[in-house]
């Protein structure tokens, strides 16, 4: 399982770096993960339509369009019809960029085909689908953080918040 867990983490650095999203806490179990996340949509909004499709392509493979639109080489020969497709593709990504569903499925997704390759298996690697919660003020935000980091010395996995594996604590 160790290996697999180097690639979440992997997973969850490159995904942090392309979305407007940012991990406060987080505790990988054998079985499930927990994710308090920051969805930051100012950012987002802030991101040129060039930007967006920067950050889009650190994680996604771009199209022909997207690619020859980034070129500075080849952006010249896109005619007025292509690059208003390109911009309107941009805004597309851009909700992509700060929706917790794009995210959890740019996690979930790489990993359960990794993992199934080497069970030899198919279907869902983590147990069922994400639940999401927002959390409203301060207190909620600690009160989160604190559960997920004390997760693991529920599940009798870790004795202390320290010698716990894998969490944020």
């Amino acid at each position: 399982m160790a290996p697999l867990f180097c690639h979440y983490f992997d997973r969850i650095d490159r995904l942090t770096r392309a979305f407007s999203i940012d991990v406060a806490a987080y505790a990988v179990m054998s079985n499930h993960y927990h994710l308090v996340l920051y969805v930051d949509v100012a950012r987002a909004d802030k991101w040129s339509a060039r930007q967006v499709l920067l950050q889009y392509t650190k994680v996604f493979d771009a199209e022909p369009l997207v690619k020859k639109y980034l070129s500075s080489q080849k952006r010249r020969l896109l005619s007025e019809a292509e690059i208003h497709y390109v911009e309107a593709k941009a805004e597309e990504y851009r909700k992509r960029l700060y929706s917790i569903s794009w995210f959890m499925k740019s996690i979930n997704e790489p990993l359960a085909r990794l993992a199934n390759a080497e069970d030899h298996c198919k279907g869902r690697f983590w147990e069922g689908r994400f639940k999401a919660q927002a959390l409203l003020d301060e207190q909620a935000l600690l009160t989160c953080m604190a559960y997920v980091d004390l997760n693991p010395l529920r599940a009798g996995i870790a004795k202390t918040p320290e010698t716990s594996d894998y969490t944020s604590i």
